[in-house]
């Protein structure tokens, strides 16, 4: 098989496609074969990157907080594409705040983008991706839900439930022999429009900003060091991978020195 056909003829959706880690993971995709579904609220941008990757790509709107939302574009994916291989549960939103100072509406609007969203993609998926021969679900993590990280715990909080989530439906997945795999993939700071939003939001509610004191290290990553991680779980090079969480943070969770005081 050629190097760039490592999920030739995968049928992919990629939701929060249209930038950051979600971009980077459709290009990649694309790159090595796969069809791909662009899937985001925004509209622009997510037209734009379809259409940059040709005729085996294409934008569809999802707001992965609607669950009608989520079954309208699953199934128009089945239709244009002729079936569902790989899902990469990748949309998520981050609000500054600890656990005192985040308000309910901050906490419900992040657990339901990350949670819901990610319960929504997995529970509709799953039928589809074994009527398909089986394949991969990815499932957009985060050091957040294995460190203690003060500042940001709604978000903390639901990518907790997305690694949780995952190990649940892997096992069902496993134990009903229907051919589909799941994992998580835990990124720390990769440069990305929401983690470049972040000292500012940080600033906004009056809290410290972030250190990578000591480590020794560049605390920031590239996109594409995640998007090689997708790519490899939604390939068959992972067929005997699910149920793990994936951290791809070059030691930082492991290391003393980087969560903001």
């Amino acid at each position: 098989m050629s190097h760039s056909g490592r999920v030739e003829g995968k049928i992919a959706i990629v939701t929060g496609g249209a930038k950051g880690l979600g971009e980077a993971d459709c290009r990649l995709l694309a790159a090595h074969g796969a069809k791909v579904v662009v899937a985001d609220i925004d509209e622009v941008k997510g037209q734009t990157l379809a259409k940059e990757l040709g005729e085996g790509a294409v934008f569809m709107r999802l707001d992965v907080t609607d669950e009608d939302n989520w079954q309208a574009v699953i199934a128009a994916t089945v239709e244009r594409f002729g079936g569902l291989h790989v899902l990469v549960n990748n949309a998520g939103i981050v609000e500054a705040g600890n656990v005192v100072t985040c308000t309910a509406d901050e906490w419900r609007r992040v657990n339901a983008v990350s949670a819901d969203g990610t319960f929504f993609g997995c529970k509709y998926a799953i039928p589809r991706i074994a009527d398909s021969g089986g394949g991969s679900i990815i499932n957009m993590g985060s050091i957040a839900s294995l460190q203690g990280e003060a500042y940001v715990a709604a978000y903390c909080a639901a990518k907790g439930a997305v690694e949780a989530l995952t190990r649940a439906a892997a096992v069902y997945c496993a134990q009903s022999k229907n051919g589909v795999r799941l994992n998580s993939v835990h990124p720390s700071g990769i440069a990305t429009p929401m983690v470049a939003s972040m000292p500012d939001k940080m600033a906004a509610a009056d809290l410290l900003p972030l250190s990578a004191a000591g480590t020794g290290r560049s605390k920031i990553g590239e996109p594409n060091d995640i998007a090689y991680m997708v790519l490899y779980l939604a390939s068959d090079e992972s067929k005997f991978v699910s149920g793990t969480a994936m951290r791809v943070d070059n030691t930082i969770s492991v290391t003393a020195g980087i969560v903001a005081e």
